[in-house]
């Protein structure tokens, strides 16, 4: 069994869009809720800390952190739109700064050898944010933020991004294109938003993008990770994964239109543990049906827990 660790904060809930915005703070609510169940009794659980300029600015050039900081609505003033898609209220830098702090947290505990795996629940999520544009209800890229980190503060030469978010990831492909120490990998839905992520896209041989149909089953995608994600993963040699956890690829989800069931998460989450000896670092990403997102939560965090490394990888069962 790995120990796992939970890792979020209340302040998270304080990011709110506008009414009728799929990215609501009841999405966090559901997947604590999710957690409350005895199965889970084992997560160790932490607080958030909050995310450093010096961390954020790896990715996020400090002009433009200055930019969006000024645009933030005081306490009481509503909402600012950054784009159609993406907004701040006088709680969502304080969310996003939580968001990125939760990955370092996560990563410094795997390194550390205090925990095995992290699961860090928070939002606004990062995945689609560029180096200097806040987009598709993203402000900063949490999980390139803490790739970068863990590059800097531990003498990591080669880590990788996993992404099972069904919309593509085309902040964490802006990366890749530029860092060849930096792997991304993306399955998702081809031809939705935000319009990226073609298979024809390979950066320096680091970055991998596997678009599929609308309407894709358990079975097709389950294939297409296993032989097109887990092998390039393998060959790039990753010191450390971190996993950007969308779970809108759920057959239930409002957003987009794959049929996938929630224990197709488990499996995912399964073949990346071979890969990484039982240590993963994951963080929040879609899913808006809340139902949905929590089942696929719990089958996420709970293979992490049941994932037995000293065993070659089989399921713990016992």
């Amino acid at each position: 069994m790995t120990k796992t660790m939970l890792i979020t904060h209340s302040d998270c809930l304080n990011h709110r869009p506008p009414i009728g915005h799929p990215e609501t703070p009841e999405r966090l609510i559901a997947v604590l809720d999710a957690f409350s169940t005895a199965e889970f009794v084992d997560l160790v659980r932490l607080d958030a800390p909050i995310g450093r300029d010096e961390d954020i600015a790896r990715v996020h050039p400090e002009d433009h952190m200055r930019r969006i900081e000024a645009c933030a609505p005081k306490e009481g003033g509503g909402v600012f739109a950054l784009d159609g898609d993406t907004f701040l209220s006088s709680g969502s830098l304080l969310a996003a700064r939580r968001a990125v702090g939760a990955v370092i947290a996560g990563i410094d505990g795997v390194m550390s050898g205090e925990i095995d795996c992290a699961f860090c629940a928070t939002r606004p999520p990062g995945h689609h944010a560029q180096t200097d544009q806040a987009m598709g209800f993203c402000i900063w890229n949490s999980a390139a933020v803490g790739a970068l980190y863990a590059r800097a503060a531990y003498n990591l030469t080669r880590v990788a991004v996993i992404d099972f978010d069904v919309h593509h990831g085309n902040g964490s492909q802006e990366i890749a294109e530029r860092d060849a120490d930096f792997f991304y990998a993306s399955i998702h839905q081809g031809g939705i938003y935000p319009g990226s992520g073609h298979e024809k896209e390979t950066a320096f041989g680091n970055l991998i993008n596997v678009p599929l149909p609308a309407h894709t089953s358990s079975g097709a995608w389950r294939a297409a990770f296993a032989e097109r994600i887990i092998p390039a993963l393998k060959a790039f040699g990753a010191e450390l994964v971190i996993v950007s956890a969308g779970f809108d690829g759920h057959h239930r989800d409002p957003l987009a239109s794959f049929d996938l069931v929630a224990e197709d998460f488990s499996y995912a989450t399964q073949l990346i543990l071979q890969v990484t000896q039982g240590k993963l670092v994951s963080t929040l990403e879609g899913g808006y049906h809340l139902g949905a997102l929590a089942q696929c939560a719990r089958a996420h965090v709970g293979a992490m827990l049941a994932y037995d490394k000293h065993a070659g990888g089989v399921l713990y069962s016992g």
